[in-house]
């Protein structure tokens, strides 16, 4: 049976958790939460990003969670709360279900993603291109 992404989306998302903008925001800050932006260099460099957000680009995510792979980072070993976001919520919501999946706990992802954020007003910070 062929799955199309809307599909795979939904089918993540009746097994994550999905945290509004305000949820998200009351987690922001905290010294036991990571905030993980999965968009690309470029978007950041474009667009901004949550402030202290680690970078994670999503075709990495499998090799830097797991601890056994060569690329593992320690940020995803720390023992915290992990908030993934994207640009809108879809690459976030396979993300976090994958991260589920591989054992990450707890992981959220935040509804709408850093457009919705952004456009909410919250706390966005430039990056510099490399």
């Amino acid at each position: 049976m062929k799955r199309g992404y809307r599909q795979l989306i939904d089918e993540a998302e009746e097994k994550i958790e999905t945290l509004t903008l305000e949820q998200a925001g009351a987690l922001h800050g905290r010294d036991d939460v990571v905030f993980v932006d999965l968009r690309d260099r470029r978007e950041l460099e474009r667009d901004g990003r949550i402030p202290g957000a680690f970078n994670c680009p999503r075709g990495m995510l499998e090799f830097w969670i797991d601890p056994e792979s060569p690329y593992h980072k320690p940020v995803f070993a720390e023992g915290k709360t992990y908030v993934f976001y994207c640009a809108s919520g879809w690459r976030s919501a396979l993300a976090t279900r994958t991260a589920q999946e591989m054992g990450l706990e707890p992981v959220s992802h935040i509804s709408g993603g850093y457009s919705a954020w952004k456009k909410a007003g919250m706390a966005t910070e430039a990056v510099a291109a490399k």
